[in-house]
C-alpha cells in the first residue's frame, strides 16, 4: 500500500494536534517506502535543526523497517555494529521515527518527528501512527 497524499495529511494533522496539546512546535516528516519525502510539515516556531532530525528518524525507520529507537541495540557501544549511525548519510537511532507497516506486513513508509524531548517526539509520532492505522480499517 503506498502512502497516498490524503493519508500523509491525516498523519500530519493528528501528529500536529498532539504536539499542540503538549504545547510543542514540531517537525513532522513522512517518507514513502523508498525513503523519499512524501510530506513535510514544520509547525510555526519549530527549531530549524529539527528538520534534519525528523527526516533522519523517518529514514532510519524505513531502512530498517522498524521504529528508529530499535536500531540503537545494534550500534550502541559494545553492540554488533558500533557506529552504524554513520551509514546511509546518517541515522537517528532514537525514538520519534515509526515504520508504517500494512496489515500484510509490507512497508508503506515511515514518519519522523522532532521538536521536543525524545519521549515527547515518540508520543507525537504515536499519535500520527494512530491516524495511519485508522486508514487501514
Amino acid at each position: 500500500m503506498p502512502i497516498f497524499s490524503h493519508i500523509a495529511q491525516a498523519i500530519i494533522e493528528q501528529a500536529e494536534a498532539k504536539a499542540r496539546e503538549m504545547g510543542l512546535s514540531a517537525i513532522i516528516a513522512i517518507l514513502d517506502d523508498g525513503g523519499h519525502l512524501k510530506a513535510f510539515h514544520r509547525m510555526d516556531g519549530a527549531v530549524l535543526g529539527s528538520i534534519d532530525i525528523a527526516i533522519r528518524k523517518a529514514r532510519t525507520a524505513v531502512l530498517f523497517q522498524c521504529n528508529s529507537e530499535d536500531v540503537w541495540d545494534y550500534l550502541k557501544p559494545g553492540a554488533p555494529a558500533p557506529h552504524l549511525e554513520l551509514s546511509n548519510d546518517g541515522l537517528a537511532p532514537y525514538a520519534g521515527g515509526m515504520a508504517l507497516k500494512c496489515p500484510t506486513g509490507g512497508l508503506a513508509g515511515a514518519l519522523g518527528v522532532s521538536g521536543g524531548t525524545i519521549e515527547q517526539d515518540a508520543q507525537i509520532a504515536k499519535a500520527g501512527f494512530a491516524a495511519f492505522e485508522a486508514t487501514l480499517r
